[in-house]
């Protein structure tokens, strides 16, 4: 999103991005003020904080799912009618399915401004995959519960957009599905090049693997578990010098006091960039999700060997053996751990070939003018409004 943003004002359009200011991802009123006076950041304050009861309470009486309830602010619709009733906009894009709810504000209160939808996910698949992988029966049950109400939302609240931007060619074939009125295009996600330059000073160390993600989205919970526990004793065993580095914000607790044989736990690093640069090869062992895997994508444009399952890579244009490396079974991950300790695999040429791979497709200035096209498909000018995240 923030590439996004950024990228358009950079482009000469301006900005105005409403945002839900929620406890866990607090901003400061000129957090994007770098970015000069064509882009202006106007927060609301939405307390989105996960609570049994309130959950209890959505499970028994709302029509909403759960995860979208916790978005919508009586407060938050308020403000977008007041900017849509004061000021004027070519077109609204709403960063997500749990965001989707608001498009009921502007088609009532401007309802000829065109409506963009950035869809980072097919919602309901992510949430249908976690039921399926859940060993828990009654969180599975709930899980699959929570999945059947989100699809009906989507399939309720997608298709009102004037138009979707899906994140991967999978998800779009997916949001038609969903009864999404065209255009429904294929926007990828983009790498700010000069952002994500490799830093020549930065040498990494070798044997080295590194996790990083978000770690309060339950997937990559999943996936770093399932590596750990299938895959990593098998290759500590191996290769005893073996490291793996873990970071990532908001880390749950039971993933900070990890002591396990070779493992350094990190929690939140400031410069991901940095972080990234240090070690030899990312790790993605992702087994539920859809959409773009963002990281992946600045990976490649710093260079980086990425070992990933083939969901984790899906959406990405990329080719095993040549800018990445794929493997799902344990035992496909350990032959691609062997190749890389013994030498038959080297991180630094897929990592050239990975941000060759970029610099071709994903450079964010090529994803902006395709979003600039995309609005004027839909008859907007050149002012962007982007509410709220």
């Amino acid at each position: 999103m923030y590439d996004v943003a950024a990228g358009l004002v950079q482009a000469g359009h301006t900005v105005t991005l409403l945002a839900a200011n929620t406890p866990k991802h607090r901003q400061a009123a000129d957090a994007l003020a770098h970015l000069g006076p064509n882009l202006r950041l106007v927060t609301v304050d939405v307390d989105t904080s996960l609570s049994p009861l309130k959950a209890l309470r959505n499970l028994l009486f709302s029509p909403n799912p759960y995860n979208v309830e916790r978005f919508m602010s009586d407060a938050l619709a308020a403000r977008l009618a007041e900017l849509l009733t004061t000021e004027q906009f070519d077109v609204v894009q709403m960063e997500g399915t749990f965001v989707a709810w608001y498009v009921d504000v502007v088609q009532r209160v401007a309802p000829q401004v065109p409506t963009v939808l950035r869809a980072h996910n097919v919602e309901h698949e992510i949430w249908d995959q976690l039921a399926t992988g859940e060993r828990q029966l009654f969180k599975a049950r709930y899980l699959r519960h929570l999945a059947r109400r989100l699809k009906r939302f989507e399939a309720r609240y997608l298709p009102r957009f004037s138009a979707v931007a899906a994140i991967t060619e999978p998800d779009q074939r997916r949001l038609r599905q969903l009864g999404c009125q065209e255009p429904v295009v294929f926007i990828p996600a983009g790498a700010d090049l000069i952002r994500m330059q490799p830093d020549s000073a930065i040498w990494p160390a070798p044997h080295t693997l590194f996790f990083l993600g978000s770690l309060d989205w339950r997937p990559n919970q999943e996936g770093l578990e399932w590596f750990l526990e299938r895959v990593w004793p098998e290759a500590r065993r191996r290769y005893p010098k073996l490291e793996l580095h873990v970071a990532g914000k908001n880390m749950p607790e039971y993933i900070r006091q990890l002591r396990l044989p070779g493992v350094q736990v990190h929690g939140f690093v400031e410069s991901a960039a940095a972080f990234m640069q240090q070690y030899e090869v990312m790790i993605v062992p992702l087994l539920s999700g859809g959409g773009m895997r963002v990281k992946i994508i600045e990976g490649m444009a710093l260079g980086k060997c990425i070992i990933s399952t083939g969901l984790g890579a899906e959406g990405i244009a990329v080719h095993h053996g040549h800018d990445i490396l794929v493997c799902d079974e344990p035992e496909q991950w350990l032959h691609v751990l062997d190749q890389y300790c013994r030498g038959e695999v080297e991180p630094a040429a897929v990592g050239a070939q990975a941000r060759r791979t970029v610099q071709r497709l994903y450079d964010n200035r090529q994803v902006v003018q395709r979003f600039v096209e995309l609005y004027q498909r839909v008859g907007a000018g050149q002012a962007v409004a982007l509410p709220p995240r």
